[in-house]
Protein backbone atom coordinates (compact mmCIF):
# COMPACT_ATOMS: atom_id res chain seq x y z
CA UNK A 1 0.00 0.00 0.00
CA UNK A 2 3.18 2.68 0.76
CA UNK A 3 4.54 1.80 -2.84
CA UNK A 4 1.06 2.60 -4.03
CA UNK A 5 1.32 5.68 -2.50
CA UNK A 6 4.67 6.93 -3.43
CA UNK A 7 3.96 6.11 -7.04
CA UNK A 8 0.58 8.12 -6.85
CA UNK A 9 2.98 11.01 -5.69
CA UNK A 10 5.14 10.67 -8.26
CA UNK A 11 2.36 10.06 -11.21
CA UNK A 12 1.12 13.73 -9.93
CA UNK A 13 4.28 14.87 -9.88
CA UNK A 14 4.32 13.22 -13.84
CA UNK A 15 1.30 15.26 -14.64
CA UNK A 16 2.84 18.44 -12.98
CA UNK A 17 5.60 18.81 -15.23
CA UNK A 18 3.77 17.62 -18.28
CA UNK A 19 1.34 19.86 -17.97
CA UNK A 20 4.19 22.62 -18.68
CA UNK A 21 5.18 20.45 -21.62
CA UNK A 22 4.17 22.00 -25.09
CA UNK A 23 4.35 18.83 -26.21
CA UNK A 24 0.82 17.98 -24.96
CA UNK A 25 -2.71 18.74 -25.91
CA UNK A 26 -4.24 21.33 -24.49
CA UNK A 27 -7.20 19.20 -23.27
CA UNK A 28 -5.20 17.48 -21.45
CA UNK A 29 -3.02 20.08 -19.88
CA UNK A 30 -6.33 21.32 -18.57
CA UNK A 31 -7.14 17.69 -17.37
CA UNK A 32 -4.11 17.20 -15.90
CA UNK A 33 -3.82 20.06 -13.96
CA UNK A 34 -7.22 19.34 -12.44
CA UNK A 35 -6.08 16.42 -10.75
CA UNK A 36 -2.86 17.58 -9.97
CA UNK A 37 -4.52 20.65 -8.03
CA UNK A 38 -7.38 18.23 -6.58
CA UNK A 39 -4.53 15.41 -5.74
CA UNK A 40 -2.36 18.31 -3.49
CA UNK A 41 -5.45 20.39 -2.47
CA UNK A 42 -5.76 19.98 1.30
CA UNK A 43 -9.97 20.41 0.84
CA UNK A 44 -11.72 17.26 -0.47
CA UNK A 45 -15.01 17.16 -2.28
CA UNK A 46 -15.90 14.74 0.36
CA UNK A 47 -14.54 15.54 3.70
CA UNK A 48 -12.71 12.56 5.33
CA UNK A 49 -14.40 12.74 8.86
CA UNK A 50 -17.54 11.12 7.37
CA UNK A 51 -17.10 7.84 7.32
CA UNK A 52 -15.92 4.97 4.52
CA UNK A 53 -17.64 8.32 2.03
CA UNK A 54 -14.85 10.42 3.15
CA UNK A 55 -11.64 7.66 2.39
CA UNK A 56 -13.51 6.89 -1.38
CA UNK A 57 -12.16 10.04 -3.14
CA UNK A 58 -8.98 9.46 -2.18
CA UNK A 59 -8.50 5.61 -2.84
CA UNK A 60 -10.87 5.83 -6.23
CA UNK A 61 -10.96 9.62 -7.85
CA UNK A 62 -7.45 10.43 -7.40
CA UNK A 63 -6.22 7.16 -8.56
CA UNK A 64 -8.51 7.29 -11.49
CA UNK A 65 -8.23 10.80 -12.33
CA UNK A 66 -4.37 10.03 -12.37
CA UNK A 67 -4.53 6.80 -14.57
CA UNK A 68 -7.03 9.02 -17.39
CA UNK A 69 -4.79 12.02 -17.35
CA UNK A 70 -1.66 9.73 -18.36
CA UNK A 71 -3.50 8.05 -20.76
CA UNK A 72 -4.02 11.63 -22.56
CA UNK A 73 -0.14 11.96 -22.55
CA UNK A 74 1.83 11.15 -25.18
CA UNK A 75 4.22 8.32 -23.80
CA UNK A 76 7.83 10.35 -24.38
CA UNK A 77 6.32 13.13 -22.38
CA UNK A 78 5.45 10.68 -19.24
CA UNK A 79 9.25 9.60 -19.75
CA UNK A 80 10.29 12.95 -19.49
CA UNK A 81 8.86 14.09 -16.95
CA UNK A 82 9.05 10.67 -14.93
CA UNK A 83 12.81 11.50 -14.68
CA UNK A 84 12.47 14.66 -13.78
CA UNK A 85 9.50 13.60 -11.04
CA UNK A 86 12.39 11.31 -9.32
CA UNK A 87 14.87 14.12 -8.99
CA UNK A 88 12.41 16.22 -7.55
CA UNK A 89 11.19 13.36 -5.20
CA UNK A 90 15.09 12.91 -4.81
CA UNK A 91 15.83 16.33 -3.70
CA UNK A 92 12.94 16.99 -1.53
CA UNK A 93 9.45 18.23 -1.97
CA UNK A 94 9.59 21.81 -2.23
CA UNK A 95 7.11 23.96 -0.62
CA UNK A 96 5.49 26.99 -2.26
CA UNK A 97 3.50 28.76 0.34
CA UNK A 98 1.86 31.28 -3.07
CA UNK A 99 -0.08 28.14 -4.33
CA UNK A 100 -0.78 26.99 -1.18
CA UNK A 101 -2.58 30.44 -0.15
CA UNK A 102 -4.11 30.93 -3.74
CA UNK A 103 -5.79 26.92 -3.13
CA UNK A 104 -6.75 28.53 0.06
CA UNK A 105 -8.50 31.58 -1.59
CA UNK A 106 -10.44 29.76 -4.43
CA UNK A 107 -12.07 27.31 -1.92
CA UNK A 108 -12.99 30.33 0.77
CA UNK A 109 -14.29 32.45 -2.65
CA UNK A 110 -16.13 29.14 -3.53
CA UNK A 111 -17.92 28.87 -0.42
CA UNK A 112 -18.45 32.48 -0.06
CA UNK A 113 -20.08 32.39 -3.69
CA UNK A 114 -21.78 29.14 -2.68
CA UNK A 115 -23.43 30.63 0.69
CA UNK A 116 -24.60 33.57 -1.61
CA UNK A 117 -26.41 32.06 -4.06
CA UNK A 118 -28.05 29.42 -1.86
CA UNK A 119 -29.16 31.97 0.69
CA UNK A 120 -30.40 34.17 -2.70
CA UNK A 121 -32.62 30.86 -3.99
CA UNK A 122 -33.80 29.68 -0.07
CA UNK A 123 -34.44 33.78 1.07
CA UNK A 124 -35.87 35.35 -1.39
Amino acid sequence: MKATAKKLKRDAYILFFAYRDPRVSWYAKVFAICVVAYAFSPIDLIPDFIPILGYLDDLILVPLGIWVALKLIPKAVILDCREMAEELIAKGKPKNWVVGVLFITVWVLLGIWLSWFLYNRIIP
